[in-house]
Parts: structure tokens; C-alpha cells; sequence
């Protein structure tokens, strides 16, 4: 039930991404105390993006989940800048985070709403 929806002006190569994708798929899951299988994670990479008037490398991650605590935003949002960085090089202070928190009969899946 975790959605991360990645979109940056960075060009990673198929293997970096490929090994974003997996870590973020992985960290998530142990930090939100799901399971990984409910993990979605969906990346756009080479997107046409301005920051702070800016064509350096920069991201935008959201991050959707059922019950999203709004006390673990902080670590979750440092954790995520980590991994931006890690990957792809783009420095936390170019690295917008959003938050959302959905409730159970609004996230469909497998013909149903949890």
C-alpha cells in the first residue's frame, strides 16, 4: 500500500536506478512496517525540472501510505534525502519531499479498498 513516486532531472543509468528502485522498495518497507510486497515505487527520470531557479539535479518523492505516522515524517524525509543522494547524486537541499497519508476506502487494489 506504499506509493513512492520519484521524478528528477537526474540521468541515471539503467543500473542505478534499477538499485534505487530495489533500496527504496526495501527501506521503506522496514521503516513503515509493511511489507515490502505492498510496495510500489515508480521513477521519471530525466524530467524537465527547474529548482530555486536552478537546472542543477534536483528530485520530488511522494510518498503515499495507509496509516503514514506523521511522527516518523522527519526521519522519513532524511531517510529518502539519503537515498536521492546515494543514487543519484542530487543533495538533500534539492530534494523536496510530500507526504500523504490515505485512508483505507480511498487505495484500491485487487478489485476491492483495503
Amino acid at each position: 500500500m506504499p506509493y513512492v513516486s520519484i521524478q528528477t532531472n537526474a540521468e541515471p543509468d539503467e543500473s542505478k536506478q534499477a538499485r534505487l528502485l530495489q533500496d527504496v522498495s526495501s527501506r521503506l518497507a522496514r521503516e513503515l512496517a509493511k511489507p515490502e510486497s505492498y510496495v510500489m515505487v515508480a521513477m521519471r527520470p530525466q524530467a524537465d525540472m527547474l529548482f530555486g531557479g536552478s537546472r542543477a539535479d534536483c528530485a520530488f518523492v511522494e510518498l503515499k501510505s495507509i496509516g503514514l505516522p506523521h511522527t516518523q515524517t522527519t526521519a522519513l524525509a532524511k531517510l529518502i534525502c539519503e537515498l536521492m543522494q546515494q543514487h543519484l547524486g542530487v543533495p538533500p537541499e534539492r530534494t523536496y519531499v510530500e507526504f500523504s497519508d490515505a485512508e483505507r476506502a480511498l487505495w484500491g487494489w485487487n478489485s476491492g479498498t483495503f
